[in-house]
Formats: C-alpha cells, sequence, structure tokens
C-alpha cells in the first residue's frame, strides 16, 4: 500500500542465480480501453459484504470453467489495513458476485507481536505437476506508526497454501498453509526495506517460476521507495532466491506495486500493476517474462464513469479471446470519507471495478 514515494537510484549486487541483459521490447503493442463501466461491481453495499468496513484491495480475478473467480483482501476491521480476511468471490457475468467463503483472517493484532497480524494480496496459481492450486499471500506484522518509521504493515512475509481439493476445480479450496517461500532476512537486496516483501506473483516460464514481488523503505518517513524485484525458482513450492543482479525492475521510476502477469497466446508477456498517476493503471510486455522495459499507463475512468477518487490496484488481465480481456481493479469511491491513523491518512472505502480492453498492435486501428 503506497503512501509517499521518490525517484530513487539503486545499485546492483553482483552474484546472482538469473541471468541479466536489457533490451527493449513492446514498443509496438499497446492496451486500450474499448468499454468503461459507470460504476463499481462490487462494494461494501452488495449483497455477501456485510460486516465489510472498510472494502476491497488487491489479489486477482481468474476465469475458470466460465466463472470469474475473485481473491482479494477484505478490509473488515480495525485497525484499518490490520484487520482482515482474504475472500473467495464468484461471478457468472462480472456484475454480480456471490461470496464464496473466507480463505484466511488476520489476528488484528497491533503491539507487533504476531507475525500474522495483517493478511494481503492473495494470489491463486495452478500448479500441473502437483495438479493443485497454490495460493501465495503476504502476512505482516501490524503496530502504531512512529516518527520515524510506518508499521501499520511491517516484515511482510509471503506464505504458500494449497488446495485440499486435486484439480483445477479446487480452486476454492479449502486451503492449508505450507509455508513461508520469501521473506526479511540476509538474502534481502539493499532496496528492501522494513515493509518485508509486500506482494508476490509467480507466473511459469518455460521450465522455471519467475515471481514479481515488492518492498519499501517503510522505516524512514517520508517513505522514499516503493519498488518490485524478481524471484526464481525450479519448482513451484521453491526455494525461491532472489534474482538480485538484475534487481529492482524499473518497470516505472517512482513508483510499482502488485503486479499481475497474463502469457499472451502469442508468448508475449504483459504485466498490470499499480503506478501513481490518476486515473491510471501500469503496464508492461516482455518478451521472454524475464527481463522487462519501462512500463506505460491505461487510463480505467474518464468522464462520467470516473467512480472512484482514487484508482488503486489492477487484479490482472482476464482473456476473453481474441485478443480482447477483462481489466478488474480496485479503487476508493467518491464519498467515502477519509480517516486519520498515525502518521497517514486513510483513504476511506475501497470497491472492485473493470474495463473492458483490447490488445493492439503497432499500426492497428481500434476495433
Amino acid at each position: 500500500m503506497a503512501l509517499v514515494w521518490k525517484k530513487v537510484l539503486s545499485g546492483f549486487a553482483i552474484f546472482s542465480l538469473c541471468p541479466f541483459a536489457g533490451f527493449a521490447f513492446g514498443a509496438d503493442l499497446e492496451l486500450v480501453v474499448t468499454r468503461h463501466f459507470d460504476r463499481p461491481a462490487l462494494t461494501v453495499r452488495s449483497p455477501g459484504a456485510e460486516g465489510n468496513k472498510y472494502g476491497f484491495e488487491g489479489g486477482t480475478v481468474l476465469k475458470v470453467a466460465g466463472a470469474y473467480h475473485l481473491f482479494t483482501s477484505e478490509m473488515v476491521g480495525d485497525p484499518e489495513w490490520v484487520k482482515m480476511k482474504l475472500a473467495h468471490w464468484v461471478s457468472r457475468d462480472r456484475m454480480h458476485w456471490q461470496r464464496a467463503g473466507t480463505l484466511f483472517e488476520s489476528s488484528g493484532n497491533f503491539t507487533g507481536d504476531d507475525p500474522r497480524a495483517s493478511l494481503w494480496a492473495p494470489m491463486p496459481v495452478f500448479d500441473a505437476k502437483e495438479n493443485r492450486w497454490n495460493l501465495f499471500y503476504v502476512a505482516y506484522r501490524a503496530a502504531p506508526d512512529t516518527p520515524q518509521e510506518w508499521r501499520n504493515n511491517y516484515e511482510g512475509q509471503i506464505w504458500r497454501a494449497v488446495s485440499e481439493t486435486a484439480g483445477e476445480g479446487g480452486i476454492g479450496g479449502p486451503y492449508r498453509d505450507a509455508g513461508i517461500v520469501l521473506k526479511p532476512g540476509p538474502d534481502s537486496d539493499s532496496w528492501e526495506g522494513l515493509q518485508g516483501t509486500d506482494s508476490f506473483f509467480p507466473y511459469r516460464v518455460g521450465g522455471a517460476w519467475y515471481g514479481f514481488y515488492g518492498s519499501a523503505h517503510t522505516e524512514k518517513l517520508p517513505i522514499t521507495s516503493w519498488q518490485v524485484g524478481l524471484a526464481k525458482a525450479a519448482d513451484l513450492p521453491g526455494p525461491w532466491t532472489r534474482c538480485t543482479a538484475m534487481n529492482p525492475v524499473a518497470l516505472d521510476p517512482r513508483f510499482v506495486e502488485n503486479p499481475v502477469v497474463t502469457r499472451l497466446a502469442d508468448g508475449t508477456y504483459v504485466a498490470v500493476y499499480d503506478n501513481d498517476r490518476k486515473n491510471t493503471i501500469g503496464y508492461a510486455f516482455s518478451a521472454d517474462g524475464v527481463h522487462w522495459p519501462a512500463g506505460q499507463s491505461l487510463t480505467v475512468q474518464e468522464g462520467s464513469g470516473t467512480w472512484a477518487r482514487d484508482v488503486r490496484t489492477p487484479l490482472g488481465l482476464v482473456p476473453e479471446g481474441k485478443g480482447k480481456f477483462t481489466l478488474f481493479y480496485t479503487g476508493y469511491e467518491k464519498g467515502a470519507g477519509a480517516t486519520a491513523a498515525g502518521n497517514v491518512t486513510l483513504p476511506g472505502v475501497a470497491a472492485m471495478g473493470m474495463v473492458e480492453v483490447e490488445l493492439r498492435r503497432g499500426g492497428e486501428k481500434r476495433k
């Protein structure tokens, strides 16, 4: 969750198990919004959202057997951003959602003693080798801020859980925890800070797995960096190794958070992520899923369709066929009052909206 950021410079370590190279790619590729929606699809007023005080933030949406599956963080109570539920919702038409259940719930402990005080960013990934869904999510400690540090969510660790139901039909779980795959410590890169690991999204590249993860230097206010890097593993359960020599990945020079990766029909990879530009999300293309150039901005709100005063986190591109996608995203609704917590102003109540987009190549006109 981003609060304050500035452009920073980072050095590169010498040794890494990951390849390093730099090249431009994707200059002739573009995502174009073909349809805006003038209201969110899921809010705290939706049936099934009773008891959700502050709304929805982060996660991802997948389409499996014709149904849309939303995995998201519900900010159910106080302290805001600390008392959380990781939830699973299902829809057939994108506009009407049914809550399928709670996957995990945080303790809400605000003393710094509990490493699972706050839970965020549930990301389901199917492992064909195991024939099971894996769920990756972030667990934080939480405590009141100090004059020097933002401690609302800190020392984040990436947990992996496994569905107890085999096959793609087991996407709803139930999920059992299988351990921590990435955490702050001696292996952390210099660009990582007190926040620990703030997100994780694994995706397949050839015979290996890569994953975006993020961090921020929340040990110093104002926060001076919010960045992402790559980690690599031979198998989805790990062990995972940071790609230190190529980190941080410069998708955006100022701020990147929560990348979600989709592989296109031609093998190209596209990442969508949270940026700091009004009414937009960021996106970038990669030829091989490993080397990522600077991204672009996509406007997801305009005119009468501007329902969110603050666009937050894209939840991934859902393929709809013939180069068309649904892009879901979260944002803080207009008219929902902000509250103060420590050194930050909390922006209010968040909802989930969407746009329809198409992939366009150089010279192509909008269809």
